[in-house]
C-alpha cells in the first residue's frame, strides 16, 4: 500500500471544534507547524483531534486470519493456534503483514504504537530484527516501541538472557501472567530484571474471569515495595471485572497511588472471554476502566490483537477500537478521548497535544460533532503531518 502526501499547505482551518475544549477554534498553519490557535466566530469547520497512540498491539501475529483453522474457542486455544502458525512465520511474511499493519495504522492517525512480541526462548525470535528494522522505517511516521511478551514460568531461565537484548534495542519487557504458581517470587523475578537493566514494564495479566486470578494484585504489591511509578502498565485485567466490588475498589486506589497504569483492550477482550459456542456471552470480559479512572489510574484503550487467532476483526483503525469502548463500557463519549491520545502517548514519553508552536500533525473530521465522527464510519478523515494531507494510493484523501 503506498501512501502520499499533499503539498505543504498555508493557511486557516476556521471554526473547528477541538477535541476536550470548548467552543470553536481558527487554527493556523504555516511551514508544517501551528502558527496560532484562537477562540472562532465561526461553525462548521469540522472536528481536530491529536493522532493516536496504540499502546497495546500484536504485530507479529497480525493478518493471520486466513491461515486459522477454527475459530478460537476461548483464549487458551487461540495462543495454541498462534503457537501451530508462528512455526511457519519467515521474514518476507513478517515484513509483509506487518508492513500492511504500520500502512493502515499510518492512514487512521496512528503515530505511537507498542507492540508485545512472544518471546519464549534464549534467544531473539524472529520478529525482534524484523520488527526493529520496521520501526527504523516507519521513525518519524509511526513512533514503534516493542515489548517481550514472555510466560511468567519462563521469566527465571529466560529472563537474564532477554534483558540484556530489551536494553540494548530500547525495548520494554513483559510477561504473561495468569494463575501462576508461586507467583510473588516471580514477579519478584521480572521487578529485578527490569531494575537492573534499567526497563519499563508491560504485562498481560489475569486475563481470564476466574477470580482466582489475582495476578494484578502481586504486580501492584511490587511496584510499591521499588516506587516504580509511571513504569509498570498492566494490559488486560479481565478478572478485576468479576472480583469483589468493594475489594477491586482499594487495589484500584493503590495502583493509582503507586503509579500503575491499566490498558483496557476491548476487541479481543469482547470477542474471547466468557465465549462458548451456541450460548450468548452474559459477561463482557473488560477491566473495570471507569472505577479504575475514578480512582485516579491512567487508563488507556488500545487495539490489540487484529486479524489473527484471537481477534478475526479489525484493521489497525484505533478509532473504531474507541468507538466500540464507548459501546462496551459505556464511557461517556466525549470523556475518554485521551485513553487513545495523550495518556498513552504520555506513557510512552512523547507528546501529541494540539499547541500553538507546535507540528500541524492532527486528524480532522469533515464532521459537525464528536457524536458525529462516532456515529458514520464514512464520515471523511483527514489525517495531517507536518501540514500535509496523508492521501491513499488512489489518490484519495483519507
Amino acid at each position: 500500500m503506498k501512501i502520499h502526501a499533499s503539498p505543504r499547505i498555508t493557511g486557516n482551518l476556521s471554526g473547528v471544534t477541538l477535541a476536550g475544549q470548548a467552543g470553536t477554534w481558527d487554527l493556523t498553519h504555516s511551514g508544517g507547524r501551528i502558527a496560532a490557535l484562537r477562540p472562532s466566530r465561526q461553525t462548521g469547520g469540522g472536528m481536530v483531534l491529536p493522532l493516536m497512540a496504540d499502546i497495546h498491539v500484536h504485530l507479529d501475529k497480525t493478518m493471520t486470519i486466513g491461515r486459522m483453522p477454527r475459530r478460537a474457542a476461548s483464549l487458551f486455544d487461540a495462543i495454541e493456534m498462534m503457537g501451530e502458525d508462528a512455526a511457519g512465520w519467515t521474514e518476507a511474511d513478517m515484513r509483509r503483514r506487518v508492513g500492511t499493519a504500520l500502512a493502515r495504522a499510518y492512514r487512521h492517525g496512528t503515530a505511537l504504537m507498542r507492540s508485545h512480541l512472544d518471546w519464549n526462548t534464549a534467544e531473539a525470535p524472529l520478529a525482534w530484527p524484523v520488527l526493529t528494522e520496521l520501526a527504523q522505517e516507519w521513525r518519524g511516521r509511526i513512533d514503534l516501541q516493542l515489548a517481550s511478551l514472555t510466560a511468567l514460568d519462563l521469566i527465571e531461565e529466560l529472563g537474564p538472557r532477554i534483558a540484556p537484548q530489551l536494553r540494548a534495542g530500547g525495548g520494554v519487557m513483559g510477561a504473561f501472567v495468569y494463575r501462576n504458581a508461586d507467583m510473588p517470587r516471580k514477579i519478584a523475578l521480572v521487578f529485578d530484571l527490569a531494575e537492573a537493566h534499567g526497563l519499563d514494564l508491560d504485562f498481560h495479566v489475569d486475563e481470564g474471569l476466574e477470580p482466582e486470578a489475582q495476578g494484578f494484585d502481586a504486580i501492584l504489591d511490587e511496584t510499591e515495595r521499588r516506587g516504580m511509578a509511571g513504569r509498570v502498565l498492566c494490559g488486560h485485567g479481565c478478572s478485576l471485572s468479576v472480583r469483589d466490588p468493594d475489594q477491586v475498589l482499594r487495589l484500584l486506589e493503590r495502583a493509582a497511588h503507586a503509579g500503575v497504569g491499566l490498558t483496557v483492550l476491548p476487541g479481543a477482550n469482547s470477542y474471547l472471554q466468557d465465549a462458548q459456542d451456541g450460548r450468548t456471552p452474559r459477561l463482557r470480559g473488560i477491566a473495570p476502566l471507569q472505577e479504575a479512572r475514578a480512582a485516579g489510574m491512567p487508563v488507556m484503550i488500545a487495539s490489540d490483537n487484529v486479524q489473527d487467532g484471537f481477534f478475526p476483526f479489525g484493521d489497525h483503525d484505533l478509532w473504531d477500537v474507541y468507538r466500540l469502548a464507548v459501546l462496551a463500557g459505556h464511557l461517556p463519549h466525549a470523556d475518554w478521548l485521551d485513553a487513545i491520545t495523550s495518556t498513552p502517548a504520555h506513557w510512552m514519553g512523547q507528546d501529541t497535544t494540539i499547541c500553538e508552536g507546535g507540528p500541524a500533525s492532527f486528524i480532522r473530521f469533515e464532521s459537525p460533532s464528536l457524536i458525529d465522527a462516532l456515529s458514520r464510519p464514512s464520515a471523511v478523515r483527514q489525517v495531517w503531518r507536518d501540514g500535509q494531507i496523508l492521501l491513499h494510493d488512489e489518490g484519495v484523501e483519507t
